[in-house]
């Protein structure tokens, strides 16, 4: 099967010339950030975006995802052609920054994941699909910036899980919308999506419950936020202060949704512009005078890779 044939046509002509548009048109806040950085590292964030984005739109293909995210697996393997130019593009980009497979498969994975049943049950679940989802990104991120460091591996993956978590935080009424729940039954109880779709609409018994899981899990997130931030100084220059500004304006969305309470359920929380602005420059003179932003000084937690124990760049918890 044509994996071209299964996602839209601006993703699926994404070659590397294209990149950069369509990062600017999909993926505003890394835009924002990727001005800050070198035009080569700028170039293969663009790519490694563009690459992320096909996977993404081949997964919420109406029918036979599963198939296609197989056949793109196939290509990454080397057991099909990769006859897709976005993938072929991807496995260069691969080759010139000596970047590992397993991040991308355990990407792959995820998003395979979400073609079943989503309804995760307890936060450890939840932290592992943010890792699969997400903090294989950050890991294919050091790659792509050129951090060869292994120490720097688990705070990457932190931003990732960080990030997604926001995600999750904006998107309660739109995932339900699409048959699915990431927020942990522990916190909403067995909510259906239908339920939870109703509760967004019109405040009822789950409403309430429904603002406290999103906020538990923008609190969450906080925790590895600080845990990414505290990594960046692995980072070459240019690169610490664009993932830095990244970091806090994605943080900002989940803080957003949070301060505007059930609102915030039925409408997508988004930071303008403007919003973006000031949140670069409050992250910015926050963290450029602290020695530790230009200097390696933290231990990552591993209490916070407690349920990544299987997973690669992980913190190596002790069983």
């Amino acid at each position: 099967m044509s994996v071209v044939a299964t996602v839209p046509e601006p993703i699926a002509i994404a070659a590397p010339t294209g990149a950069r548009t369509l990062l600017q048109r999909y993926g505003r806040t890394f835009h924002f950030a990727s001005h800050v950085l070198t035009p080569s590292d700028a170039e293969r964030a663009a790519r490694l975006y563009a690459f992320c984005r096909l996977l993404d739109d081949t997964a919420d293909a109406e029918a036979d995802a599963c198939d296609a995210l197989s056949t793109i697996e196939d290509m990454l393997r080397g057991t099909r052609p990769a006859l897709s130019e976005p993938v072929g593009d991807f496995l260069r980009l691969v080759e010139e920054t000596a970047m590992p497979m397993q991040p991308v498969l355990n990407l792959i994975a995820g998003l395979r994941f979400d073609q079943g049943v989503v309804a995760l049950q307890g936060v450890d679940d939840l932290v592992r699909y943010g890792y699969q989802v997400a903090g294989t990104v950050g890991l294919m991120m050091c790659a792509v910036l050129d951090c060869r460091d292994v120490e720097a591996l688990p705070f990457a993956i932190d931003l990732g899980i960080a990030m997604q978590l926001s995600n999750i935080a904006r998107d309660v009424g739109e995932d339900a919308r699409c048959g699915r729940r990431y927020l942990p039954a522990c916190w909403t109880g067995a909510a259906s999506p239908a339920q939870i779709l109703a509760a967004c609409a019109t405040p009822n018994a789950l409403t309430g419950r429904l603002v406290a899981a999103r906020d538990q899990a923008v609190d969450l997130a906080e925790g590895y936020y600080a845990s990414a931030f505290a990594g960046l100084a692995y980072l070459p220059a240019r690169a610490r202060v664009a993932i830095l500004i990244a970091g806090h304006v994605y943080r900002q969305i989940g803080l957003q949704a949070r301060r505007q309470g059930r609102t915030s359920l039925a409408h997508r929380t988004v930071v303008g512009g403007a919003g973006k602005l000031r949140v670069a420059a409050r992250a910015l003179a926050m963290w450029w005078p602290r020695r530790d932003f230009h200097r390696p000084s933290h231990d990552h937690d591993a209490a916070l890779h407690a349920p990544l124990r299987d997973c690669f760049g992980a913190h190596r918890v002790a069983p």
